[in-house]
């Protein structure tokens, strides 16, 4: 037995956590590097409890990165993102955390990769996973990523210092945003049904489907989904269908086995009254559509990062389903209502040529670091 000790950031971003490594740190053999990541993180556990080790038993904290000064002329930093599955074992890196995408720059600081000067820093991103460009506008109290704040998001327990992130072109190229081309498509399922869906790739790859066409009514919380295997199994067999439909697998199976973390699934309704996990009024009228998401086979308890960029993007575009389902949005700013409330993204999007591109999607977030110090990972030599 092995055992190493891995200086590391435990960093919240969002409604995420996972621990942030300095490239520097970690042995160069990748195949030790992904054992230890995701040893650190307490996987595979059959127990699906992570109690040996940083996660917690929930997809939102069994999430690790990466950080080193950036190989990129145009940027600060590098960003690598992977998110392990708990029981597993396995680790997807076929996609981004948007929600930790604000600890980035926070991490950075606090790592020293970058200095920490002024009132607020922009720090430019190179988001390695995707090949994408995030630019985070990290505010900063007496040379320290700023903690104290009154930005609320919904799905924290406390407010935090706003963490302003820019994401550059999400989708590439224009002929990226749809992979087969158009809005709305059909999946063919393994048991001969049909469903009708968007499947579009703008930061993550995205399936939006119906909630009604599920026999579900949009508005139900973790809880009650979770709970419901038969469910959770028909949901995952979708997700792996729009996964090959997009041409990310050969096989459903394939899909499920080796991509786990993308693409995501989420559920669209139209706006609706209910009550969030806390029990607080969800709006009908402040709330342009209604949606919940499931991150790594369960129902995320308020929406992820990515998912509110995509979401918002195909709300704004028509022949989509959530532009179908939605209420008429008033310029580029879409709200919609998830298992905690709110959320709220800003997207730039427009045809050129019979294309839709996306320029620039923006939204707030807030992060801080948790702890500082060193993780101890025991690995079995071989």
């Amino acid at each position: 037995m092995t055992l190493y000790r891995l200086p590391a950031l435990y960093m919240r971003g969002g409604t995420s956590k996972g621990l942030f490594f300095n490239e520097a740190d970690l042995p160069d053999d990748p195949a030790l590097r992904r054992t230890l990541l995701i040893r650190a993180v307490g996987s595979p556990d059959p127990y699906g409890a992570q109690m040996d080790g940083m996660g917690t038993g929930i997809s939102s904290t069994s999430k690790v990165v990466i950080l080193q000064r950036s190989t990129q002329p145009d940027c600060d930093v590098d960003y690598w993102f992977g998110h392990v599955d708990i029981q597993r074992g396995t680790l997807d890196e076929s996609g981004n955390c948007g929600n930790l995408s604000a600890a980035v720059g926070p991490a950075a600081l606090l790592m020293g990769l970058l200095p920490a000067q002024g009132e607020q820093v922009d720090i430019r991103i190179w988001q390695q996973n995707l090949g994408q460009r995030i630019i985070a506008t990290v505010p900063l109290q007496q040379g320290w990523p700023a903690c104290e704040g009154d930005f609320k998001l919904d799905g924290l327990a406390f407010p935090g210092a706003a963490i302003q992130l820019a994401y550059l072109d999400p989708a590439g190229e224009s002929a990226g945003l749809f992979p087969t081309g158009q809005p709305l498509d059909i999946l063919h399922l393994p048991d001969g049904n049909t469903l009708e869906a968007t499947l579009l790739d703008c930061s993550n790859p995205l399936i939006l489907v119906r909630a009604v066409d599920l026999g579900l009514n949009g508005t139900e919380l973790p809880a009650e989904i979770n709970a419901d295997a038969g469910l959770l199994a028909r949901l995952e067999t979708i997700r792996a269908s729009g996964a090959v439909a997009m041409g990310l697998a050969r096989t459903v199976a394939e899909a499920s086995q080796l991509r786990p973390a993308t693409p995501k699934l989420a559920l669209l309704s139209v706006a609706q009254d209910y009550a969030s996990t806390t029990g607080e009024p969800v709006r009908r009228e402040q709330q342009h559509l209604t949606a919940r998401i499931l991150s790594m086979g369960k129902l995320h308890h308020a929406f992820t990062g990515t998912g509110s960029l995509a979401l918002a993007v195909a709300t704004l575009i028509p022949g989509t389903l959530a532009h179908a389902l939605s209420r008429p949005v008033d310029g580029s700013l879409v709200r919609f209502g998830h298992p905690s409330g709110y959320n709220e993204v800003d997207a730039t999007v427009e045809s050129v040529a019979g294309q839709w591109q996306v320029r620039q999607v923006n939204m707030t977030r807030t992060a801080r670091c948790l702890m500082q110090g060193v993780v101890w990972v025991p690995l079995e030599d071989h």
